[in-house]
Parts: structure tokens; sequence; C-alpha cells
């Protein structure tokens, strides 16, 4: 006699555990007071948490950085992907980024709010600081490969902050847009990638000015 296949255990994941957070975290509008509580409601062991974060601010700092992995894995999944420019690189990664924010919406404004002094809620950005800079860091690399004049070649270092930077400002604006679908911040996007590369190409400022309008007329709005 055939018996009935139980449903197989979910088993336990670092994303299981930041699901089990952000949950948490979106339903009680705080951080969980202490580990002990936050695994005895949610029917885990605290040696499960720390087998990934050895505290809570270590968590949030893990989910901005798994924002970026899942980030980078649906781009590379993408066959087009490997034969983009940097350029196009850098577009798809934002796009495909502050499309994964927008499905997080909720946690991200909750969590980069809820202290007044606004540099103390970009600390649990620091992971993903990091993980931008080194994704810039290729981008240029690449593109300097294809140059041949060594006067037309851009550092690294300069171009990877100058792409945290830009990233910041682009957060910020995507915090306050109240664009339907966000499309304001795709334009800001399309522009500031744009500014940034003409700018390491040596193109005319056309497009800083171009931008520079744009941004002004949202302020008006």
């Amino acid at each position: 006699m055939a018996t009935k296949k139980q449903p197989a255990e979910k088993k336990f994941s670092k994303e299981l555990l930041i699901g089990l957070y952000m949950n948490y975290v979106l339903e009680h509008e705080q951080m969980p007071k202490s580990v002990y509580k936050f695994a005895k409601e949610h029917k885990i062991t605290e040696a499960q948490f720390y087998e990934y974060f050895g505290s809570f601010d270590g968590l949030r700092k893990g989910i901005w950085n798994q924002f970026y992995v899942n980030t980078m894995d649906v781009m590379q999944k993408s066959i087009e992907f490997e034969a983009f420019t940097p350029r196009e690189k850098l577009l798809t990664f934002y796009y495909t980024f502050f499309e994964l924010l927008t499905a997080n919406r909720s946690y991200v404004l909750l969590t980069l709010n809820e202290n007044p002094n606004k540099l103390k809620n970009l600390e649990q950005l620091k992971e993903l600081r990091k993980d931008i800079k080194g994704f810039a860091k290729e981008l240029i690399s690449e593109g300097n490969e294809s140059k041949n004049a060594q006067f037309l070649k851009q550092s690294e270092t300069i171009f990877s902050e100058a792409t945290w930077v830009q990233f910041l400002f682009i957060l910020k604006f995507w915090l306050e847009d109240n664009s339907a679908k966000f499309e304001s911040t795709d334009v800001v996007i399309e522009k500031s990638v744009n500014t940034v590369f003409d700018l390491f190409d040596n193109t005319p400022l056309e497009r800083v000015i171009d931008l520079g309008k744009f941004l002004w007329k949202e302020k008006m709005n």
C-alpha cells in the first residue's frame, strides 16, 4: 500500500534567516531585542543564527550584500550580459538592483530612516560598498583593456569611488521618488551613468548640463 509522501522540510539557510529577519522588522517596525528571543520566536536555535551572522548588525549588512548577490545572479543568467560594454553593464546593474529594492521597498525605507542620524543608517551598507566598488573596478579594468593609448586609461580607484558616490545619489533619489513605477529613478540612472562614462571618455559636458536640468526640474516639482 502506497503511503502519502510528506513534504520535505525546508532546509535552514542564510536566505531563510534573512527572510525571517526582514519579516520581523516589517511586522514590528524595529530590530529584534535579542538573538535569543528572535530565535525562540522563530523556532530556531541561536547556533543556527550564529552559523551565518555574529549579530543583528552583521545580518543587516548581509541583507544588502544578498541584494547585490541576487542582482549579479540575475544579470549573469543573461547570455547577452558578457557581451555588454562596461557602460551597458553598469546600467543593467542599476536597473536590476533598484528593481530588487523596489520589491523590498517597505523594508528598505524602514531601515534607512529608522535613526535620525542618517550616517548611522548607512552603516548597514558597508559590505555593499565593497561589492559595488569591486564591480566598478572590474568594469573600468575591462574598459582600460580596450584602450591602446596610455593617457586614455582611467584610475580604477577613482572610478570605483565615483561609482559608489553615484550609487548613493541614485539611492537617495529613489527613496524620495514619487513617480509612477519609479520612472524618474530610471531616467536618473540612465543620465547619471552616461554622464560618468562620458566624463571618463573625455566627452563634452552636454550630458552633465542635461542631468543638472533634469534634477532641477524634479526638485521644483
